[in-house]
């Protein structure tokens, strides 16, 4: 049997990217610092070797005491520690898990190998910003790139927003939260914004195929097949639910006068952001439907305790917003 190393393992990519390749036939070990619940805490086929991802010493022990077949690293976010890893675990298929955030310029649709990435300068590498987020997957993505050319069996893949089950972000859980909740949602613009999205098994499956049969020194983009706007999620979560949702568009003039802007609302993005998956999908891999993958995400959802406050602009500012429209 086949053994995968998961870094990271336990919240949510990891923790579906564990799932995959339990179900898959692999025995699997988590390689973690334990600071969060271990839903495999009971599973036979499940190790845990404790240990932080960002101490050198504690990956080549792991590299040796599990001696892996394939690594999965999800919880690589400067460029120095995917070197690091791909040294460590050079004996093995590793697969890092990059960002399409990497990408360093809009275009429809971005293309592996073909839309440039973000630069990223030594200081952009060390740092922990949001801001620099992109240009430190970039970089990574290069590392993976050079350690290829070294020999190492080292790809990156590349998902757009992720949701699914166990999204503790709760970006998607916000809109989940209003469509349940209430008869009247607020979205800004005209709800045709597009960002592309990826629904977390797809992800997890993207990991193994290309860890059984990515080329090295190549990166696969991962996202839903079919996408949707905005207005076409909410309408999607509402079917799901069984419901009725009223979408209310609000321009900046609205926005304004209760001193919001568009961006303060969750997964809005002014240019589209989508990314081919022609790559991926010529290695055998199947994205879920989408009203399978809501359907499953809103379930979840729904046994859940996450609403997605934090990223809620406050009710009382939206019903301030119905009452402006009203006015115009």
């Amino acid at each position: 049997m086949d053994t995968a190393l998961v870094i990271g393992g336990t919240r949510f990519i990891g923790r579906h990217t564990v799932e995959e390749f339990l179900n898959h036939g692999y025995e699997v070990t988590i390689f973690n610092r334990g600071n969060h619940e271990n839903p495999f805490s009971d599973v036979e086929d499940v190790e845990h070797v404790e240990g932080d991802r960002d101490d050198r010493t504690a990956l080549e022990a792991a590299a040796l005491s599990v001696d892996p077949d394939v690594v999965i690293d999800c919880v690589a976010y400067h460029p120095e520690r995917v070197r690091v890893a791909t040294e460590a675990f050079s004996d093995a298929r590793y697969v890092y898990v990059s960002s399409g955030s990497a990408y360093g310029r809009e275009e429809v649709p971005k293309r592996e190998g073909g839309t440039p990435l973000h630069d990223c300068s030594p200081e952009q590498a060390t740092d922990e910003s949001p801001a620099t987020y992109g240009p430190r997957k970039a970089e990574g993505d290069r590392a993976v790139h050079e350690a290829a050319s070294r020999g190492i069996e080292a790809m990156s893949v590349r998902p757009c927003v992720v949701y699914g089950p166990y999204d503790y972000t709760e970006r998607l859980d916000y809109w989940i939260a209003r469509v349940l909740e209430y008869d009247r949602v607020v979205v800004p613009g005209d709800g045709q914004h597009l960002w592309h999205r990826a629904y977390v098994e797809d992800v997890a499956s993207a990991l193994r195929i290309v860890a059984e049969r990515g080329d090295p020194g190549e990166a696969y983009n991962v996202g839903d097949r079919r996408l949707t706007t905005i207005e076409e999620g909410l309408d999607l979560i509402a079917d799901v639910a069984g419901t009725d949702v009223e979408i209310v568009h609000v321009g900046e003039r609205e926005l304004d006068a209760v001193g919001l802007s568009a961006e303060e609302f969750t997964l809005y993005r002014d240019y589209p952001h989508v990314m081919t998956t022609a790559k991926l999908a010529a290695l055998g891999w199947e994205s879920t439907p989408i009203e399978e993958a809501m359907a499953r995400t809103v379930a979840e959802h729904e046994e859940s305790d996450r609403d997605g406050s934090e990223h809620d602009p406050g009710r009382a500012i939206e019903e301030r917003l119905l009452g402006v429209l009203e006015t115009l």
